[in-house]
Order: C-alpha cells, then sequence, then structure tokens
C-alpha cells in the first residue's frame, strides 16, 4: 500500500500537470487560430511523450530519482499533464523487452478501444439525455 507522502506527492503532481496541461494546451490552441485540429491537445502529448522518454531514461540508466520523485514527476506531473506519455512509455518498454505482440495489442487496445469507447460514451449519453 502506497504511504500518504507518496500519495500526496502523487495529487500534488496531478495538480500541477493538469494546471500545465490546461495552460498549455488552450494557449497553443488560441495561437494556432484553428478551429479545424486539436493543435493544443496534440502539442501537449507530444511533448509529455518527450519528457517521459528523456526522464524514463535518465531514471533507468542513472538512477536519477527517488521512489517518491518518480511518483511525484512521472505519476503526478506527467501522469496529470498527458496520460498519453504514460501509454508511449509502456510501449516502448514492451518493445525494448522484446514484447512485440504486447506493444501491438497495447496501442491497438488503446487507440482502437479507447476511440470506440469515446464513441460508445457518447452514444449512451445521446440516448440518456436526448
Amino acid at each position: 500500500m502506497p504511504s500518504l507522502i507518496t500519495v500526496s506527492l502523487v495529487a500534488l503532481g496531478g495538480a500541477i500537470g493538469s494546471v500545465s496541461r490546461y495552460l498549455l494546451g488552450t494557449w497553443i490552441q488560441a495561437a494556432s487560430q484553428s478551429i479545424d485540429f486539436p493543435y493544443g491537445t496534440l502539442t501537449v502529448n507530444l511533448i509529455g511523450c518527450f519528457v517521459i522518454g528523456l526522464l524514463s531514461q535518465l531514471a533507468e540508466t542513472r538512477g536519477a530519482f527517488t521512489p517518491e520523485t518518480r511518483a511525484l514527476i512521472f505519476f503526478g506531473v506527467l501522469g496529470g499533464f498527458t496520460t498519453f506519455s504514460s501509454f508511449g512509455s509502456d510501449t516502448m518498454n514492451l518493445l525494448r523487452d522484446g514484447e512485440m505482440v504486447n506493444a501491438l495489442v497495447n496501442i491497438g487496445a488503446n487507440v482502437i478501444l479507447g476511440l470506440a469507447l469515446v464513441w460508445i460514451g457518447r452514444t449512451v449519453a445521446f440516448w440518456i439525455w436526448r
């Protein structure tokens, strides 16, 4: 069971990441002046993927982070900033470990099932609140 301190660090990091996602995403979207494509979300997801890749390498090869710092940064800040970064990191770890089938299943499940469940959720909401 995680300690109260670790859970508190994740919560603090999550607040920082979520507010950062909101501020950066809305700023990028407004700067793009686009109503046709979600540039803000794409930017946040790509930045999150780059940062988690960078920091994961430091953590794995240099032991750069304590468990508490990992909880704050990886689960908290980056988890609040974008869960897409976690998806990218998990998939890369599977590929690194030679788990090609599991990596492809992870990609398919997250992308295809994720989109399908968004559609199902919207459909259910339409039928409930029409």
